[in-house]
């Protein structure tokens, strides 16, 4: 039975990851930050699930909890390490603390660091071990590629995380492991939800109040039309298994939108979004 150790697994894509990889007979490691979602996520996905309580920005709790999986691998490499969890911060860069920047970055771009340094032996790089090399499976975003305003934070975070993932990938060629990023679109997860909740009254005097209502709003109609996290599952579930995966692959709700933004002129996209979100500069 091949492992897996999956990052921000309670719910989400991390959850839909770790429900079709045991369904097609991997036993999984769960990372979770509260022992409430280790005991549901236990009580609903069996024997061959193994609940792991750090948070990953924690090095210390990281590196104590790649101990304990290695022991349970009994000498057996690791066949995946699934970089997942993370979490979006938002809000015009001008009007915007540091520390959320500093915060958004320790989640998403940080944390895969730490987790890759504590699990990469496991996958293979530990000479010691037995059994096929394992894999990175990097969960970034086609804000990887792309920037929006009042998303910068988190656009910036999974930029970072695709420069890592290129470099990363050429360095472990040494060991034979592969880093594969998986850059999906909208989709359903309780992210979005949270976007209600964010409270905008301090920008009450700020130029960027109408932008920011009108993408809260925009927001919360993607978390309704997204994709389902089974799909972005299955994505993972073929960079992990594929004889010759390729390095990136994106999956979103509208892919010729995604392709435009690849393919259209900087300048052209500005005046498309500027139009959308009443970005005119006062007379």
């Amino acid at each position: 039975m091949r492992s897996v150790v999956i990052t921000g697994a309670s719910t989400g894509i991390g959850w839909a990851c770790a429900k079709l990889l045991l369904d097609r007979g991997f036993r999984v490691f769960g990372s979770v930050r509260k022992q409430t979602d280790a005991d549901r996520l236990k009580g609903e996905f069996g024997a061959n699930f193994t609940p792991l309580i750090f948070d990953v920005t924690d090095d210390a709790a990281v590196l104590a909890t790649a101990r304990e999986v290695r022991s349970a691998l009994n000498s057996e490499t690791l066949a995946g390490l699934v970089n997942n969890a993370g979490i979006a911060v938002s809000g015009p860069v001008l009007e915007l603390a540091a520390d959320e920047f500093r915060r958004q970055m320790e989640v998403n771009f940080i944390g895969p660091i730490i987790a890759t340094r504590a699990f990469g032996p496991l996958l293979g790089a530990d000479p010691s071990l037995k059994g096929p090399k394992g894999r990175i499976v990097m969960m970034s975003s086609v804000a990887g590629k792309n920037g929006n305003p009042i998303t910068a934070p988190y656009s910036a975070s999974k930029h970072a995380l695709e420069g890592l993932s290129e470099s990363l990938r050429r360095e472990l060629m040494l060991f034979g492991i592969d880093v594969i990023i998986i850059a999906p679109g909208a989709v359903k997860t309780p992210i979005w939800d949270k976007a209600e909740e964010v409270d905008i009254s301090t920008y009450k005097n700020s130029p960027y109040l109408p932008m920011l209502e009108r993408i809260r709003t925009f927001m919360l109609n993607l978390g309704a039309t997204g994709l389902p996290p089974e799909a972005i599952a299955e994505k993972v579930f073929g960079a992990l298994t594929l004889p010759k995966p390729k390095v990136r692959y994106v999956i979103a709700p509208d892919p010729v939108q995604v392709f435009m933004a690849g393919v259209l002129p900087k300048r052209m996209l500005d005046r498309i979004i500027a139009k959308r979100l009443g970005l005119t500069p006062p007379a």
